[in-house]
């Protein structure tokens, strides 16, 4: 089995001779509550999906990434996984060696074991991450709007975040690669989606079959924009399709915990190193890949995968032209297999379907399968 980036799948989670003790020396922490996505930053990095990383990142790591897309040891890292404080908590916690980080209902998560506290500069975050500082990327209007300073140290995982959703879908790292394991799945392609997967999808995934023993379909249900289609919908639309057009000793559903931070490129080498971590020896790597708007080109995301030495990133990805439907094929194609013009491919775009869908429309069944169409329909309703 592929092994984890970094070499060791890291674990934060503490024994129960070691919770009981840190929970006594808990009581005397100051107490820091954290959001949704620096929840889920914390889960990943304390299940092992953001291995080698064992905290929130210190400031010698974070200008590493920031600068070079490498952690400060020369390992590959495109995303700063940063905890942001503001100037009032500084104040409450600038002496502190261990600090309780909790959620919003103050359920104690984890405890993080203080290495630094520094500033950085949100514009050159926003310039080197997000290629620009339009406050209108939702990644950019994240990051200004957080602390003024930046919280670095290794993380003990106390509570697992509490969810009341895709309970049995939500596998840890060492869950898949158990399960791969089991399956005798030596060759495993990872397919990253924050929406519905349509006619396009399924055609690059069952290519993507062609060449491996299996697929994980991981589709990504932390934090989103607020005009993204819901987590619990598209969980819905992914279960019809697997049932009635999948073979289900190929394929596998998983959730994953992340946020999306709509960093195109540099996004599209996280989740190639995340999925890595999961157990995956591919990852699929199609048109503008964790992108938002028109803040980069429509194939960025794939361009920026040869910065990188096959033996730094150990996973392959697999690269995807945009796919359609051609009326004259009578199939789905890409400009790859296809020989006609695009007066005979047909392409809708996210914001056509959502009209549709809101009108009591059906797209036709030549973008997306009816039953994910009618599901999605009644969705949109809600």
């Amino acid at each position: 089995m592929i092994s984890p980036h970094g070499g060791k799948l890291i674990n934060c989670y503490v024994n129960k001779e070691e919770r009981e003790k840190l929970l006594e020396a808990s009581k005397k922490n100051p107490i820091l509550i954290i959001d949704d996505k620096n929840i889920s930053d914390l889960e990943m990095i304390a299940n092992g999906a953001m291995s080698p990383l064992n905290g929130f990142m210190n400031q010698k790591d974070y200008k590493a990434v920031i600068s070079s897309m490498h952690l400060s040891n020369s390992v590959v890292w495109s995303i700063p996984i940063t905890l942001a404080i503001k100037k009032e908590d500084h104040k409450k916690i600038k002496r502190a060696e261990l600090i309780n980080l909790a959620d919003e209902r103050n359920h104690l998560l984890a405890i993080l074991q203080v290495q630094d506290i520094y500033k950085y500069d949100k514009e050159e975050e926003a310039k080197k991450v997000f290629q620009t500082t339009d406050y209108n990327h939702p990644g950019v209007a994240y990051v200004y709007q957080q602390g003024e300073y930046y919280l670095g140290g290794s993380v003990m995982m106390i509570n697992r975040p509490q969810h009341n959703d895709f309970i049995e879908y939500r596998l840890d790292p060492t869950h898949t690669r158990q399960e791969f394991q089991k399956r005798k799945w030596e060759t495993i392609v990872a397919f990253q989606t924050r929406n519905p997967i349509h006619r396009a999808h399924e055609y690059l995934q069952k290519c993507a079959l062609e060449i491996v023993d299996g697929l994980l379909i991981h589709p990504l249900v932390g934090r989103t924009k607020s005009d993204d289609i819901s987590a619990e919908i598209r969980m819905k639309s992914y279960l019809i399709l697997l049932e009635k057009y999948y073979p289900k000793n190929r394929v596998m559903l998983s959730v994953f915990p992340a946020a999306m931070r709509y960093a195109g490129p540099r996004e599209a080498i996280f989740h190639a190193i995340v999925r890595k971590n999961y157990g995956c020896t591919h990852i699929i790597i199609g048109r503008d890949h964790a992108g938002v708007g028109n803040y980069y080109g429509s194939y960025d995301a794939q361009y920026i995968f040869h910065e990188f030495s096959k033996e730094e990133l150990d996973i392959t990805p697999l690269f995807f032209e945009h796919a359609f439907y051609c009326q004259k094929c009578g199939n789905m194609a890409s400009s790859k297999t296809c020989p006609h013009d695009s007066s005979a491919h047909l392409f809708l775009s996210g914001t056509k379907v959502r009209q549709m869908l809101l009108k009591g429309e059906l797209p036709p069944k030549e973008f997306t399968r009816p039953e994910v169409a009618q599901i999605l329909m009644e969705g949109m309703k809600l």
